[in-house]
């Protein structure tokens, strides 16, 4: 410890003999080195209060800066995604990591790389197996007349597809499976559980996933005599299991979503006697966003998405491949029909537009499904559509049918007699302006003979055609799921633009003032 001096009073002889300028500057002196000496021994109270108050403020700020949203920091660190496209299961643990690094220099001119779950991350529920498991692993029993079990296989996909050598580029046969139009809940549970935004942790995710396969379940009970309680008891006891949920009970369902792999109306009996089961119209599935083949226009919570069809890209590559392939396609014929009549049906317009092509003189060329001619399992019907330079697409049994999409990624440009087939159905998937890629001709032209289908095509010009083709090879990406469990690496597909899309719908729920579309 430094000792402490005191200042020694001048001497009266000092005083007698040093001039006043001397003496002022002795003084001056004097006082300097006590002030310097006590200063250092005795530290002035307001400084030291001074230097607290600044220690304390770079605190603060420091402290502030960190807890800053990882959106409006910018730094020289890329993001974890950048390097491996792995997603970050915690939020909370990316910004540690953030924070540990030392020397980050911030800079208004270089910005991070974007989030890619920036609309949120989707936790998916473990549901107990009789829900989705136990439904495939008994898919003998799923159907009445024939096991679904080929139908299920590889991933929801079908069977590898057999007899293309020769219609379609060799390099893309391994791309092609028989896949069932109900197969979507397998494929899209396979896909979400590899999603590079889903979370094992329910607290950071903004969307829940609850995957039931509603249509699996219930299609065995559609005929046959079945009760409406055989109908309805799966999806009863799905709901009984999710009302325990902490999360579920926390957002009565709004921030969930599940997949119904049939279309809506097997989901909406209102009377014991009528088709289908109740499931949408049951308590606790009101919030609930669902994907279906066919929706409800008038339902917000009904989210329609494509059919799956037998083109399940392995690569971009491939896209671009078949893209060139159906674009250079030399067309036999201008138009086509693929379906089978309805005899029990009285004017049935699918009987009348087979009768149309087969009257057209060499213009039409048509596939009769009558029976299982164009089951799966067969070229038939991907011939006729590459062949073609349009294809007629009737409703189905419903206002929707798989053929839409068949035609159109076969570069196909379909030719609607309903609005709801496709116009009021897949606005997510489909160009915004329907004129740009289909024909529409109003179904009672057709039934009274004013208009001609043949006349009507016959008026495109060449280069019209060509520029209603070029927009439905744009769109065939958008149509298709990819083979990846990951999906495709710059190409998002169906289920790409379905997840991006409900998880913007969920986060849009949330804020102030949300109204329904």
């Amino acid at each position: 410890m430094l000792p402490i001096h005191s200042p020694k009073p001048p001497s009266s002889t000092t005083k007698a003999t040093t001039t006043p300028e001397l003496n002022s500057i002795e003084r001056k002196n004097s006082s300097s080195s006590f002030r310097s000496q006590n200063s250092f021994v005795f530290p002035n109270s307001n400084r030291l209060w001074l230097l607290l108050v600044i220690v304390s403020l770079q605190i603060i700020i420091l402290l502030m800066a960190r807890g800053l949203p990882l959106s409006h920091r910018r730094t020289h660190f890329p993001s974890p995604l950048s390097y491996d496209h792995e997603p970050v299961q915690n939020p909370a643990n990316f910004s540690t990591h953030r924070s540990k690094s030392a020397n980050i220099s911030i800079s208004s001119t270089v910005s991070s790389p974007p989030d890619r779950c920036s609309s949120g991350r989707i936790f998916v529920y473990d549901l107990p197996a009789v829900f989705n498991k136990e439904l495939l692993d008994n898919c003998a029993d799923l159907d009445p007349w024939h096991s679904r079990c080929e139908a299920l296989s590889n991933g929801g996909f079908g069977r590898e597809a057999a007899g293309l050598s020769g219609i379609i580029p060799e390099g893309l046969v391994p791309a092609w499976y028989w896949t069932d139009q109900f197969a979507m809940e397998v494929i899209y549970h396979n896909r979400v559980l590899s999603h590079e935004c889903r979370t094992t942790e329910p607290d950071s995710a903004m969307a829940f996933y609850i995957p039931f396969y509603a249509g699996l379940a219930v299609g065995k009970y559609l005929w046959l005599g079945y009760s409406s309680k055989d109908r309805d008891r799966y999806c009863e006891m799905m709901l009984e299991w999710i009302k325990d949920q902490p999360y579920w009970n926390r957002s009565d369902g709004w921030d969930h979503f599940m997949t119904m792999g049939r279309i809506t109306w097997d989901f909406r009996r209102s009377k014991n006697e009528d088709w289908g089961s109740s499931c949408i119209y049951m308590p606790g599935m009101r919030n609930i966003t669902r994907l279906l083949i066919e929706r409800n226009p008038w339902d917000y919570f009904d989210v329609v998405v494509p059919y799956p069809t037998g083109f399940h890209p392995r690569s971009d590559s491939d896209i671009v491949h078949w893209q060139n392939f159906v674009r250079n396609r030399r067309r036999k014929t201008l138009f086509c029909f693929v379906g089978a009549p309805r005899a029990a049906i009285k004017n049935d317009f699918r009987g009348l537009l087979l009768n149309h092509c087969n009257n057209a003189s060499g213009s039409c060329k048509a596939a009769d499904c009558t029976g299982s001619r164009c089951s799966n399992g067969t070229s038939v019907i991907l011939q006729t559509f590459l062949d073609s330079n349009f294809c007629l697409q009737p409703r189905g049994d419903s206002f929707t049918r798989r053929s839409v999409f068949d035609c159109m990624i076969a570069g196909s440009i379909p030719v609607f007699f309903w609005h709801r087939t496709a116009y009021l159905q897949y606005q997510w998937f489909l160009p915004n302006d329907p004129k740009s890629y289909s024909v529409f001709i109003h179904r009672d032209l057709v039934k009274n003979g004013t208009s001609s289908i043949k006349t009507v095509l016959q008026s495109y010009s060449k280069q019209e055609i060509n520029q209603m083709r070029e927009k439905v090879i744009q769109y065939i990406p958008k149509l298709v799921y990819a083979k990846p469990e990951k999906g495709l690496n710059n190409t998002k597909d169906a289920f790409d633009i379905a997840i991006d899309g409900v998880l913007k719908r969920i986060k849009e729920q949330e804020q102030p003032g949300f109204k329904w579309k």
